[in-house]
């Protein structure tokens, strides 16, 4: 069996399989990022004040808290400090506060400072910290345990319960010990059926059970299709010369012609128990990109070597990588938040303030606001049912405030292009601040799927060899992502159709999965004297779900693979 034709099979096909063991719980929250776990410690926290006996249990695909979360990241502590007020005392691994604010527009050459008084207030990170989110969500993990959250890395939220009603009415865990046919190896164990009250969705962008949901219930039929990006990060050890702890950048405009959004980001900041000299450097690529020989880690690569940020970097050593998705639609794109026997939280829902850079402190104010209306609806009796106070509580609250000022950035820019809808979305956002009240609401049209060009239609782009030493090739970074899978196990790149590849996007568009992918995953084989044929790396994956999102036939379906596999980000 090829690559291809087991990766468009589904998992246990081998007959009948043993039934799971089912647990009980009052609720349970898929993903232990930022929004699951703000959830989790909050329902706890209202639990202990009521004096009201609730069990809550997090999953977590990763081999543990933390391992596959990645981000910048400048955090805005406003979650943070409403969940935890005491962050500071409890020691918490937020260390480095922002000191300096600069936004640059490249050129290939050269660069312009944009002065900081052009810029909206909110766009200033005054009062923000630089931090390993990794690390931070490690560190709510133990906050979560210590309040009492049952939490289980390693096991992947694989199925979605339903009750005879259609509601949903808890989750299964995936299989772990099936071998690439679908069939039980020795050692197989089966999946666990984990009931709740109330199921919290908190995968993060693109999440397999996430997307399930929003089809089932028809969760997006009133708003605008979601936008993604995708976000490569390095993380560098500088040297102590070239270090600036708690200075903030952030570029657009070149390696990326005008057509194309995305930009860059640049922290500076410090791991007291590493004693390391740390920079984060990342770059981000809008998914409705319309030049399908574009490849966003090539241009994350080609942008180090701008003398702005090559400067930073040049002695140094890269230590960390990784990629991953991120929600892009703002305001207009949020999809129904509530449905039956749960809700969707964080970046699932598409919190992410674009301009901004920032989701983290969306995401934990959503987890807030779930468990809340959650833990009202079970001392109320009443299981299963919808979440419109937490609906309500988002639609009317500071989370609608902050995105509805921002909502028509993304879609200028994709109308205006990058420098064009710079100028202009920065002065919406000023109108927007200025007056609150204003209405108007821009659409962002096509799906990012949809947005490719023919191939025969763009130029292909020539990328620079890597040097190995500021610049690398994929499988070189990949290494410093930590990812690892058991080979021997069902492809979770599934096809559904495997012809499509080969009959319809190479042809087309030349397959672009070769160049969108962050991880060297895909690859059109060609040998002499035989057709090309298309094959999946899964093993390669970094779970960034970038070709769920950008296949421009949604052949391609993302699923978990067994529990723990994946990347082991470290101070990501």
């Amino acid at each position: 069996m090829s690559e291809s034709e087991a990766a468009a099979g589904t998992a246990g096909e081998a007959g009948d399989l043993p039934p799971r063991e089912e647990m009980e719980f009052d609720v349970v929250i898929v993903g232990a990022g930022p929004a699951g776990l703000a959830a989790a410690i909050r329902l706890r926290q209202l639990a202990e004040v009521h004096g009201h006996d609730l069990s809550v249990v997090v999953l977590e695909k990763g081999s543990e808290v933390g391992a596959h979360i990645l981000s910048g990241a400048v955090i805005d502590p406003v979650g943070l400090d409403r969940l935890i007020p005491d962050w500071r005392e409890r020691g918490a691994p937020v260390e480095t506060a922002v000191r300096a604010d600069r936004f640059y527009w490249l050129g290939p050459a050269g660069s312009i400072r944009i002065p900081g008084f052009l810029m909206p207030p909110l766009m200033s990170n005054h009062g923000c910290y630089i931090v390993s989110l990794g690390n931070l969500c490690r560190w709510l993990g133990e906050q979560a345990e210590a309040a009492g959250v049952e939490i289980y890395p390693g096991f992947a939220g694989a199925e979605m319960l339903y009750g005879e009603s259609g509601e949903v009415v808890g989750v299964a865990t995936g299989d772990m010990g099936l071998g690439r046919d679908g069939r039980p190896k020795e050692g197989f164990m089966r999946g666990m059926s984990l009931k709740s009250k109330y199921t919290l969705l908190a995968e993060g962008a693109r999440g397999s059970l996430t997307k399930q949901v929003i089809a089932r219930y028809r969760l997006d039929d009133h708003c605008e299709p979601q936008k993604y990006g995708i976000g490569l990060k390095e993380l560098w050890e500088v040297t102590p010369e070239r270090h600036r702890p708690g200075l903030v950048q952030h570029t657009m405009g070149w390696p990326l012609d005008n057509r194309t959004g995305g930009g860059s980001f640049l922290y500076h900041w410090s791991d007291s128990r590493a004693g390391a000299h740390l920079v984060s450097v990342g770059f981000v690529v809008h998914l409705n990109y319309e030049n399908p020989y574009l490849s966003p880690y090539d241009e994350f690569q080609r942008f180090k070597t701008h003398p702005l940020i090559r400067e930073t970097l040049e002695g140094g050593k890269r230590i960390g990588y990784g990629a991953r998705a991120l929600t892009e639609g703002g305001w207009q794109s949020i999809p129904d938040l509530a449905f039956p026997g749960g809700a969707l939280i964080g970046c699932a829902a598409g919190f992410m303030n674009v301009p901004r850079i920032k989701g983290s402190h969306n995401a934990m104010l959503s987890g807030i606001l779930a468990a809340e209306a959650a833990f009202e609806a079970i001392r109320a009796e009443r299981p299963h049912g919808i979440l419109e106070d937490y609906r309500h509580a988002v639609l009317d609250g500071q989370i609608a405030r902050e995105l509805k000022t921002v909502r028509n950035v993304k879609p200028l820019i994709s109308r205006f292009g990058a420098f064009g809808g710079l100028v202009l979305g920065g002065a919406d956002m000023w109108l927007n601040t200025l007056f609150p009240f204003l209405r108007y609401t821009l659409g962002h049209g096509k799906p990012d799927h949809a947005t490719l060009r023919p191939a025969s239609a763009c130029k292909p782009i020539a990328y620079p060899r890597p040097d190995g030493v500021l610049t690398f090739d994929r499988l070189t970074n990949l290494a410093f992502s930590g990812t690892n899978h058991e080979e021997d196990q069902p492809v979770h790149l599934r096809l559904r159709d495997p012809e499509v590849p080969i009959r319809e996007n190479l042809p087309r568009y030349d397959e672009p999965a070769q160049r969108y992918c962050p991880a060297a995953v895909y690859e059109v084989v060609r040998e002499e004297g035989a057709e090309p044929r298309f094959q999946i790396n899964a093993q390669n994956c970094v779970h960034c779900k970038t070709c769920d999102i950008k296949d421009p036939a949604q052949n391609i379906d993302w699923t978990c693979p067994e529990g723990g596999g994946g990347p082991n980000y470290a101070n990501m």
